[in-house]
């Protein structure tokens, strides 16, 4: 069933042609990400297919009757309702049935009332939707119903938005980065919820396993063309790599045919007859497929960065609190030379305050702070560059440095290094306010790196980032010689360039943990109470039921299902670093999907029955 049709769309802001003719569907159940460059309009089309905003040309067919709702980068809550009532404050005649049951429960005293929000929950089979709604608010760490909106920080309102509108349960969810501001816990969560709800999505993230693991069609838009691919990520670099391989092809092909017409054009005589016009014709086609240069966007920068002492950077039973929120309590940790660590934990736990302390922006309650003489910080923040009115894009750059010293006496100007960063020289004269959000954090990025420093910290650098500039910046990161701190939500990213984590675990506790996320997360999944507490959570109050006697071979059973689970989450790991070898083919990327998405499911069969034994021995 076709939800809605793109039919021909255009998009121009003065000048600059974001797209053009552009056409594909959403249908029922479809689960579809939208893949192009920062600054080529996936945002425009976006806000086109939503109604927010409108094409210059073609049409938007949507079937009549589907509620489609739209998550974007800015919120449009209003602040002057608490979170319950933005929650309710909707057409849906099931919320408004669990609102009246919910203000029922606030006045038990009222038996009458009580009873007839009762039958209305039966009546209208409200009692799943409250289980779930409830969940979906857990998860999301919405505890104070009663807090206003306009109380909440940023990330709290994008949050509040994403659970309203799943609570709402459109018939078509359009996602705008949806991942961003989401903790890692929420955004597996949300992955989870997505993979297995009917429910149909149209979304731009740059988040990698969020699009293997959710999306089942991949459209990209690349050089004002638009590819379709039915499948996952993996499917997608497999088949996309096809396209570029043919596309190479047709191009030496065209290219040599170009020689000889080109010969062919130099000796022609000046009569020209019909059948030499048409040949005329058909080379400057040739001609223009020749030229047609597919852009490889690679940084092969050696970096001849300041040299790094002894000392680098030293924390001493470290204390800092704010308040009642404890961040950091008696931390202690040396770094060495060229260490690349990852810092994960849930919102609110002091992340972002922990790069402050080492920069000395905030000062700490006690301990000490040691940073080597040689050290030169580059610290990219989450709130990005401030933009000047009339400000030019090599200007920003300039204000930082004119270049990058590099290996050999050699350099790279401000200009070369925003070409790598896929500013050509045109777009550097264009006013920065012109610039799309991500196009200004590639900028901030520029910024940070024109500094030559040798200790880089990374505060959420990928969100906004499209998948091209966090190739890109991945690359530029596995041979940066320097010490590397990020915090990040992206699963992908962390897995490829850092080596170990601080995990910061709430009430002062950070942990360091020797290896990646994906790592850290199998080490977390082999504990069994663990993956118990996380499953039963998720599974709704059901009535006690009757324990009986436990048999030998269950007992058996059950102890080598966790020798089982064990087994298959290490196997379940070490594909997944297959996946980070640049150097796959597309078909071996193809087996090993199919090898890992077998493993995960035998491993989720295998846990499930794991729980239902372990209540036998309760």
């Amino acid at each position: 069933m076709n939800y809605l049709s793109v039919e021909n769309i255009s998009k121009s802001y003065g000048e600059r042609v974001l797209f053009e003719n552009i056409s594909f569907g959403i249908n029922k159940d479809q689960k579809i990400a939208f893949v192009a460059k920062n600054g080529t309009g996936k945002t425009s089309i976006l806000n086109i297919i939503s109604g927010n905003d409108t094409a210059d040309t073609g049409n938007i067919v949507t079937r009549n009757g589907i509620h489609i709702a739209y998550l974007t980068q800015k919120d449009a809550l209003n602040d002057n309702l608490t979170i319950e009532q933005t929650i309710f404050d909707t057409d849906s005649a099931i919320l408004k049935v669990i609102k009246k049951y919910e203000d029922a429960i606030k006045n038990p005293d009222d038996a009458e009332a009580y009873q007839d929000a009762f039958d209305l929950m039966d009546r209208h089979n409200a009692w799943d939707f409250e289980t779930q709604y409830k969940q979906i608010l857990s998860k999301l760490k919405f505890d104070n119903l009663e807090q206003r909106v306009s109380d909440l920080s940023g990330g709290q309102k994008k949050r509040l938005s994403l659970a309203v509108m799943l609570i709402r349960k459109p018939d078509l969810l359009i996602l705008d980065e949806p991942t961003n501001h989401l903790d890692l816990e929420m955004i597996e969560w949300l992955e989870s919820y997505f993979a297995k709800e009917k429910i149909t999505l149209f979304m731009v993230t740059h988040d990698r396993y969020f699009l293997e693991r959710v999306c089942t069609e991949i459209i990209e838009l690349d050089g004002g063309k638009l590819y379709k691919y039915k499948g996952n990520y993996s499917y997608y670099l497999q088949k996309k790599e096809e396209r570029i391989a043919l596309e190479k092809t047709t191009q030496e092909k065209a290219k040599n045919l170009f020689v000889k017409e080109l010969d062919w054009m130099r000796r022609q005589p000046k009569a020209r007859t019909t059948k030499s016009k048409s040949r005329i014709d058909d080379f400057y086609k040739i001609k223009e497929v020749a030229n047609n240069r597919r852009k490889e966007h690679k940084v092969q920068l050696e970096i001849n960065m300041e040299r790094l002492g002894s000392k680098i950077l030293e924390l001493h039973k470290v204390y800092k609190s704010f308040d009642s929120l404890e961040i950091l309590k008696g931390f202690e940790y040396v770094f060495k030379r060229g260490e690349r660590i990852g810092i994960i934990g849930k919102n609110g736990t002091g992340k972002s305050s922990f790069l402050n302390i080492i920069t000395n922006k905030i000062p700490i309650d006690g301990g000490k702070v040691i940073v080597g003489d040689t050290v030169k910080f580059g610290h990219y923040t989450q709130q990005g560059i401030r933009i000047k009115e009339g400000q030019k894009v090599i200007d920003v750059i300039k204000e930082f440095g004119d270049y990058i010293p590099l290996a050999k006496g050699q350099k790279i100007s401000a200009s070369q290094l925003l070409e790598r960063f896929l500013f050509n020289r045109k777009q550097q004269y264009d006013f920065v306010e012109k610039l799309s959000g991500g196009e200004q954090k590639r900028l901030f990025l520029c910024t940070v790196l024109i500094q030559n420093p040798n200790f880089l910290i990374f505060d959420e650098p990928t969100n906004d980032l499209d998948i091209i500039t966090l190739n890109i910046l991945e690359n530029f990161l596995l041979d940066f010689p320097g010490n590397l701190i990020v915090v990040s939500h992206d699963r992908y990213f962390m897995d490829k360039i850092v080596d170990s984590l601080f995990v910061f675990r709430g009430h002062g506790i950070v942990e360091h943990f020797p290896g990646n996320y994906s790592d850290f997360r199998a080490y977390e999944n082999s504990k069994p109470k663990e993956v118990k507490e996380l499953v039963v959570k998720e599974i709704p109050k059901q009535k006690p039921i009757e324990k009986k006697k436990v048999s030998y071979k269950e007992k058996m059973e059950f102890q080598n299902l966790e020798k089982d689970i064990e087994k298959l989450e290490s196997k379940k790991k070490k594909i997944e670093q297959l996946f980070l070898d640049p150097s796959l083919t597309s078909e071996k990327i193809k087996a090993l999907s199919i090898e890992l998405q077998e493993i995960t499911n035998t491993i989720d069969t295998k846990e499930m029955r794991w729980l239902e034994l372990s209540a036998l021995f309760e």
